[in-house]
């Protein structure tokens, strides 16, 4: 099947995006207003970027309406009417269902966090909180937003931030910094509702040696 995006509606195009790009991190993103007011919710186009400096990238879509939603609203620069700052908490298989919940949309202002069930913890250098079930977050400070199609219905948005603490919880880190994936047991977006583990690994050598392995 060859497929032309110009000639599908946005659905559709959504639709193959999330079906055929899996599986997905979730970042759980938190976030807070001017007005102090915190905000919550999953966002599975995410990705590191680089570590030097240390960054990462994280894309909520415009409203159907095209209008900005709250987490970018909040955590777009100072320059653009936002605080400039965000946390994203890795989601693991003990509290997904409350993650997932946080798509729920609420009025401007609600906390999801409430709404839930889920804790805030102050963050170490933003003012965002992480969330305290979270066993690794990444403060941010946001360096730049990339808009695809500003003003437009489902418009993507790119936001980079840099990393400016990591907290990761004792359980999950060695003194090498090497995580421990079944400790963490983070889940990841499938298409649709689908989700998944992250429990069935193997290992696979680099380079050619790949080829031999078994």
């Amino acid at each position: 099947m060859e497929l032309d995006p110009a000639a599908l509606s946005i659905p559709d195009r959504y639709k193959l995006l999330i079906g055929a790009i899996v599986p997905r991190p979730i970042a759980l993103v938190s976030t807070i207003d001017g007005q102090g007011r915190t905000n919550l919710a999953p966002f599975s186009f995410f990705a590191g970027v680089g570590s030097n400096p240390l960054t990462l990238l994280f894309c909520p879509a415009n409203n159907p309406d095209g209008s900005e939603k709250d987490s970018l609203a909040n955590a777009k620069p100072t320059s653009e009417g936002g605080t400039g700052e965000f946390v994203v908490n890795v989601v693991s298989d003990a509290f997904a269902r409350n993650a997932v919940a946080a798509s729920e949309p609420l009025p401007r202002g609600s906390s999801e966090f409430d709404a839930v069930g889920l804790t805030t913890s102050p963050s170490h250098v933003v003012r965002a909180p992480r969330v305290a079930e979270s066993l690794v977050a990444f403060e941010c400070r946001t360096m730049q937003v990339i808009r695809t199609n500003p003003g437009a219905p489902s418009g993507g948005n790119v936001v980079l931030g840099q990393i400016v603490h990591v907290y990761a919880a004792d359980a999950v880190i060695n003194s090498r910094l090497h995580v421990d994936p079944a400790a963490l047991d983070a889940v990841g977006r499938m298409g649709g509702t689908g989700y998944c583990h992250t429990r069935d690994r193997f290992d696979i050598p680099l380079g050619l040696a790949a080829l031999k392995a078994t």
